[in-house]
């Protein structure tokens, strides 16, 4: 097959057809009212593109055969597109970028871009959305570059230049890809909706690949999409482009660790001395301080390029200063701060107000409500500038209608914040964030308490409506109420510290194994003491006992503030914080075989709460009691206490409030199935550990539902029904897993492990 000859220059062409029609110049000039010093321009190639109406005129004074014509006219043509490329500073006007020689990761990402390829799919266009410094162009010219046979019809890029102050207009975007793809510009339409319709028209057959770089929003891409046909469209932008309709996303995230120090790793693979493998541990947390940003990671390598004399380690170093770590991500021309700059400036005034204020925030996330408890705006607008954050990639989206920082947008942030507000300003807004969160948990925590009616929600910001949503803000929102806690402290504000911890005193029996009750009650501890309290310090003592012992298995220590408790409350005259304090002590001597001692607190306790008619400490005694009744295999008193306890909670005479009720018949049931176990009354602990899940729904604690399910399996076990067991036990272990209850989680894992290394797994 032959092959289209390729364009002729214009200035040759039009020389040899002139001096074959026997013309002068002065006389081609006169027959096609062209004048002789433009001709002469064409001729020595300094007009290579002339309009198509001035060629025409030549071609006819020349009397020209279509053939020839046809030729004048493509030089012609072919020469003014050279020239648009020239002016447009690249080898064409929409030409592929080079790709990164060192591009490095993103497997994921292009085998996603890979997918959206082909030539039977029909058109289809697929959005790459993200953060500044993501090196969302670089991998969509990646994945261009090494997909290049997909797409026979050509690949295109246009950058939009969207984060400009006068980005790429629709109309201009339309003109340079139609100039690339043949159209010449006399058949462009001035009409921006023909301009979008022609492009439909000229790709829809081909099998082309179209990059939109940097858009700005939907309004700026919609006109550039394609309707039906074979090719493939990729946009990137740092927004989301949600208004963009039957488009395929794909948000981009940071680097892996691994890719990330690979990234450096190939970045600084050429330097003279200290060369990467020989610190790769350098390099790591190198990588670690970028963020995985790949912008960041550049720049990084970069510095180490061009300092030989520096080793990983020092940049390390360096980069390790939060405060200066973002003027140090600087190289040459190549700033991670400027590319956060381009996006902050896109903001309306209220939304950097929100932007700089949320680096405040102490914990990983936040929501809307932290938002307008920062700034004193309106939830709803605080709702909708979260949005546009989120959407401009200056936030990441988390769980729900939370977002977060990225670890370096949030050191911009806070350098903005200080930059542009007074010491004044930023002390006010934290005072009010934590003002918030204080009061918020608060009340969120005395909805567990008994005979409180819980009060409404501070400021209407947050959904406290039940126990529940009280319990999945406290979770959901502890970082930063528990940073909260700890500034009140070291300001001194004890009857706050006091008042929240207090709070959290029921409630934290639901989330054990959070890790911070220790310090929750230390601080409250240390706060009653300042407050000159001697009952209130025996109270937090306590709890700071039961934090110990049993959320961080440090006995010994628990057992210690106990005694201590239990003098302070003698003191104030104070009997049942006095029987809090020998209950506390009994179940840390329990923990340390001390039975001789702990057994009479256990039995005290319990005299103590009946006598001062303690409706939630009693019934908590007996259930220590028991549990040292079972210590020293008396299962039989062990049962019975246990199944009093149940009968107590349970009596509208004598039952604590309705949810310390469920949880302690729960807990009671639970032990009931354990001293039944003892007794090898199989089937009876199975019955027993049934009432304990059957409560499970109003109680939800996951560690006392894998405690139940534990006592269950190893009954099932013993009746040989071994299927079932196996199944039972994986349901503890999922419990205790989601309870991160390590300590029950490590003896059910060691119980599968012997059952299935004795063959009996089904």
């Amino acid at each position: 097959m032959v092959g289209t000859p390729p364009p002729e220059a214009l200035g040759p062409l039009l020389r040899g057809l002139r001096h074959a029609a026997g013309m002068t110049l002065e006389e081609l000039a006169e027959a096609s009212g062209v004048s002789d010093r433009a001709i002469g321009d064409m001729e020595r190639g300094r007009s290579r593109g002339p309009r198509a109406r001035t060629v025409q005129a030549l071609a006819d004074a020349l009397r020209l055969s279509p053939e020839d014509a046809d030729r004048l006219l493509g030089a012609a043509r072919d020469g003014r597109r050279r020239v648009y490329r020239e002016k447009d500073g690249s080898r064409g006007l929409c030409d592929l970028p080079p790709r990164v020689a060192d591009f490095t990761g993103r497997e994921e990402e292009l085998a996603w871009l890979a997918r959206d390829g082909g030539a039977d799919a029909g058109a289809r266009a697929a959005i790459v959305s993200g953060g500044p410094g993501l090196g969302k162009t670089s991998l969509v010219v990646q994945a261009a570059h090494h997909r290049a046979g997909r797409f026979p019809g050509g690949r295109f890029h246009v950058d939009l230049r969207g984060l400009d102050p006068r980005p790429l207009s629709p109309h201009d975007a339309l003109a340079r890809l139609l100039k690339s793809l043949g159209v010449r510009e006399d058949d462009l339409p001035s009409d921006p909706d023909e301009r979008t319709v022609l492009l439909r028209r000229t790709v829809r057959d081909r099998n082309l690949l179209v990059i939109l770089d940097n858009a700005a929003d939907e309004a700026q891409v919609r006109p550039l999409l394609p309707g039906e046909g074979a090719c493939t469209f990729w946009v990137t932008s740092r927004r989301a482009l949600t208004g963009i309709e039957h488009a395929r996303r794909l948000a981009l995230a940071p680097l892996p660790a691994g890719a990330a120090a690979s990234l450096l790793a190939g970045i600084t693979a050429g330097r003279p001395t200290r060369t990467p493998a020989s610190d790769p541990a350098a390099l790591a947390r190198i990588a670690e301080l970028c963020g995985g940003l790949p912008l960041a990671l550049r720049i990084a390598g970069n510095r180490l390029v061009s300092r030989p004399s520096w080793s990983a380690a020092n940049l390390a170093d360096r980069l390790a200063a939060e405060d200066l770590r973002l003027d140090r991500l600087a190289a040459g021309d190549l700033r991670v701060k400027s590319a956060f700059t381009l996006s902050y400036e896109q903001l309306t005034r209220p939304a950097r107000l929100l932007f700089r204020r949320l680096s405040l925030v102490p914990g990983p996330d936040f929501s809307p409500a932290l938002g307008a408890a920062l700034t004193g705006l309106p939830l709803d607008r605080v709702e909708q500038m979260l949005d546009e954050l989120v959407e401009l990639g200056l936030l990441d989206p988390a769980v729900d209608d939370r977002a977060r920082f990225h670890d370096l947008v949030r050191l911009y942030a806070h350098q903005r914040l200080v930059e542009e507000e007074t010491a004044g300003a930023r002390e006010a807004a934290r005072t009010a964030m934590n003002a918030w969160l204080l009061a918020t948990a608060r009340a969120a925590g005395q909805w567990f308490e008994p005979r409180v009616t819980p009060p409404p929600a501070p400021g209407g910001l947050a959904d406290l409506t039940d126990r529940q949503t009280a319990e999945a803000w406290l979770r959901t929102e502890s970082a930063n109420w528990f940073a909260a806690l700890q500034d009140a402290a070291a300001a001194g504000q004890w009857r706050t510290v006091v008042d929240v911890a207090e709070s959290m005193h029921w409630f934290s029996d639901r989330w054990a194994f959070w890790g911070h009750w220790h310090t929750v009650y230390r601080l409250a501890r240390t706060a009653a003491r300042a407050l000159g309290d001697p009952a209130l310090e025996a109270t937090h003592a306590n709890y700071l006992s039961w934090a110990y012992t049993y959320c961080l298995r440090r006995p010994g220590d628990g057992l210690a503030v106990a005694l201590e408790a239990a003098e302070l409350a003698r003191t104030a005259g104070d009997t049942v914080q006095e029987a809090w304090a020998l209950a506390y002590a009994a179940y840390a001597g329990r923990w340390l075989g001390k039975f001789d001692r702990a057994l009479p607190w256990a039995e005290r306790a319990a005299e103590l709460f009946a006598l001062a008619g303690d409706k939630e400490g009693h019934p908590q005694a007996l259930i220590t009691l028991a549990r040292h009744q079972h210590a020293l295999r008396r299962f039989q008193e062990s049962l019975d206490v246990m199944n009093r306890v149940v009968d107590l909670v349970t009596d509208p005479r004598t039952a604590p409030a309705p949810h310390i009720a469920d949880y302690t018949a729960m807990n009671a049931s639970a032990g009931a199935a354990r001293a039944l176990l003892g007794l090898g009354r199989w089937r009876d602990a199975v019955r027993a550990a049934d009432r304990a899940l059957a409560l499970d729904p109003r109680v939800g604690v996951p560690s006392l539902h894998g405690t139940a399910a534990l006592y269950k399996a190893r009954a099932l076990w013993a009746l040989d029904e071994r299927a079932e067991a196996l199944r039972v036990l994986e349901d503890a272990l999922e419990s205790f897993t989601a309870a991160e209850d390590s300590g029950s989680l490590e003896e059910g894992r060691d119980l599968k492990e012997r059952w299935t290394a004795a063959g009996l797994s089904p």
